[in-house]
């Protein structure tokens, strides 16, 4: 994630969502096919579906534009500590506070939940106090926060970037998929390598729009377009930055359950790449804290709750939920506003905050 504020070369999009767009069957295996290689041509992308890339380019737009998928990028787990902190709200305040979480940049994703605390905002930062003075002086002094909690995020296992609509056709998901080892990264304690301005700036037009061009990301920075792939595939392969496509939860995933749970220490490691594996899971990382696993799940309704809960104690005997909250609404997913059906409206670029 960029240390501060860049402004985006283009201005962020503020396109109205069509409240008519819905999802066909091939638009989800499309929106598959860009969760497996979201900068693939759509020669590629098109084979991999049995239609041809200008069927393929067509409906990504039509997508696109509705708000109901996007492609979005953003420095990956190891280039920034991260907190998750539950926002217990005063009466009447809960829509004021939310619009300004929302606002802050580095607060990359919020969440209205239905439990003991009112909202789920995760939060990023350059090295480990950090969390604290932004969380206690930024969040804990808005006008209508009655209290906070924060758990400091250690190992990640599995995030949205990893999640898989599972709509392809076996043969086009194998064309598409790449083997790749476990996603466990550690949480960075402290950003000892900052992003050059180059790739900040690379970095932020790819959040608003994954799949620009190397000749588009070129003329946007002023860099040649030789000089922007090479910059790109190197943040790739090194691990930089990850390239992730989004949808909003119209398919049927209509139910977002968060769980904190507990496993002994020897176990968390084992057990959070397992759940990472889970195809409802769309995060899993181990915390500091009582609990020491956060996971996230997209269900296809509350009556998926218990049937879900069921395997969870089938095939993890030594996993303790201490916890469950519903999440009502997600107004912000790592970075990107979203509009009361979840689908994208406008960009906040992500930024770390200075010290």
């Amino acid at each position: 994630m960029p240390e501060s504020i860049l402004e985006p070369m283009n201005p962020p999009d503020s396109r109205t969502p069509d409240p008519d767009a819905r999802f066909t069957e091939l638009d989800l295996a499309l929106i598959e096919a860009l969760q497996a290689a979201p900068c693939a041509p759509w020669s590629r992308i098109g084979r991999a579906l049995g239609v041809d890339a200008t069927t393929a380019a067509r409906r990504w737009e039509r997508l696109r534009a509705s708000g109901l998928a996007w492609v979005t990028a953003y420095g990956a787990a190891k280039t920034t500590t991260v907190a998750y902190v539950d926002v217990r709200c005063r009466p009447r305040s809960l829509e004021a506070v939310t619009e300004a979480l929302t606002r802050l940049p580095w607060v990359f994703s919020v969440d209205e939940t239905a439990g003991d605390f009112d909202l789920f905002a995760s939060v990023a930062a350059v090295d480990l106090p950090a969390p604290g003075r932004s969380v206690n002086r930024v969040i804990g002094g808005m006008r209508g926060v009655r209290s906070t909690r924060t758990r400091l995020g250690i190992t990640l296992y599995g995030e949205g970037g990893d999640w898989r609509m599972r709509a392809m056709e076996p043969a086009g998901r194998a064309e598409l998929t790449v083997p790749r080892a476990s996603r466990r990264a550690v949480y960075s304690a402290h950003m000892h390598d900052r992003p050059s301005p180059e790739d900040q700036a690379l970095m932020t037009l790819l959040g608003g729009n994954g799949r620009l061009g190397y000749t588009e990301l070129g003329a946007a920075t002023g860099m040649s377009e030789h000089t922007a792939r090479r910059r790109v595939q190197r943040m790739i392969r090194e691990g930089d930055i990850t390239i992730r496509c989004d949808l909003a939860p119209l398919a049927g995933l209509s139910t977002t359950v968060l769980y904190r749970a507990t496993v002994p220490h020897s176990q968390v490691e084992a057990t959070g790449n397992a759940l990472a594996r889970m195809e409802e899971v769309r995060l899993c990382a181990s915390v500091r804290g009582p609990d020491n696993l956060l996971v996230m799940v997209w269900l296809h309704g509350l009556h998926a709750v218990d049937p879900f809960e069921a395997v969870l104690a089938e095939r993890f005997p030594l996993l303790g939920i201490k916890d469950r909250t519903v999440v009502l609404r997600s107004p912000k997913r790592m970075g990107w506003l979203l509009d009361e059906a979840g689908r994208a409206t406008r960009r906040v670029p992500l930024a770390l905050p200075r010290p």
